[in-house]
């Protein structure tokens, strides 16, 4: 799986952060959400889906073909 932000659709609401600390994190100054990981292993396929789905900007493109 392969994650992909689109910044500038992002409202900065963070639950995808709050879901997968170890995939997503927010800059300060702003609060846009920012990957710590592009591909994540297996493990956390899960929460990354989950925080893609929860998205209110729908900003988060999931890769499943990786």
């Amino acid at each position: 799986m392969k994650i992909a932000i689109e910044e500038d659709k992002c409202c900065g609401a963070g639950p995808c952060v709050l879901i997968a600390p170890e995939v997503f994190d927010q800059r300060e100054d702003d609060g846009i959400v920012f990957l710590l990981e592009q591909a994540p292993g297996a493990d956390l396929h899960e929460q990354v889906v989950e925080a893609a789905e929860v998205c209110p900007a729908a900003c988060i493109r999931l890769d499943h073909t990786t």
